[in-house]
């Protein structure tokens, strides 16, 4: 009997303990409900730094990307912990190909061709513009390679596409580039 008052008194110090350094936040339901819905990309936070979804979506010169990512259904991934890099056509530079091309794209049956030409713009991991290296080979998620050369001191991508902005995520980093990069 000793034994067992003495383990509850144990147990209520430390309840009451631990209560002095909480701090109760309260849950919208409504909030709670649409976020889990929706996945990682369903939570709204205006107070971190945005992840590369909510950055992208953002920018109105990458709304052809973010149709595009919705489209191959993977909002959720590029809205995870990462880290990523994603080099990011802007809308200028989806209009460079051929007429219809990003409409057939978007086309449920293409979801598969969609979703390699989007990995082929993701890396898994953080690279800086100032630690790529001419010649540099990047393994993308779509298991194809992409070669960084310098030119001019700037990286080039593929030979054809250039960096026009620099913004980093909470998840990684985002490159707008000027090209969209074919595997």
């Amino acid at each position: 009997m000793k034994k067992s008052i003495l383990i509850l008194g144990i147990i209520g110090f430390a309840l009451v303990s631990c209560k002095k350094n909480e701090t109760v936040t309260s849950v919208n339901p409504e909030t709670a409900t649409e976020a889990a819905a929706h996945g990682q990309e369903g939570v709204q936070d205006d107070d971190s730094n945005p992840n590369i979804v909510q950055l992208a979506s953002k920018n109105p010169d990458l709304s052809t990307l973010v149709t595009a990512v919705q489209a191959a259904g993977l909002t959720t991934s590029l809205s995870n912990a990462g880290p990523f890099t994603v080099f990011a056509p802007l809308n200028s530079a989806f209009d460079k190909l051929p007429a219809g091309t990003v409409e057939g794209l978007l086309k449920p049956e293409k979801a598969n061709d969609l979703s390699d030409i989007l990995g082929y713009h993701t890396y898994v991991g953080v690279i800086k513009e100032e630690n790529m290296s001419d010649g540099q080979s990047l393994g993308m998620v779509n298991g194809k390679n992409i070669k960084i050369t310098i030119v001019d001191g700037k990286p080039v991508i593929n030979g054809k596409a250039k960096i026009v902005a620099t913004v980093p995520a909470s998840n990684g980093i985002v490159y707008a580039i000027d090209e969209v990069l074919i595997p």
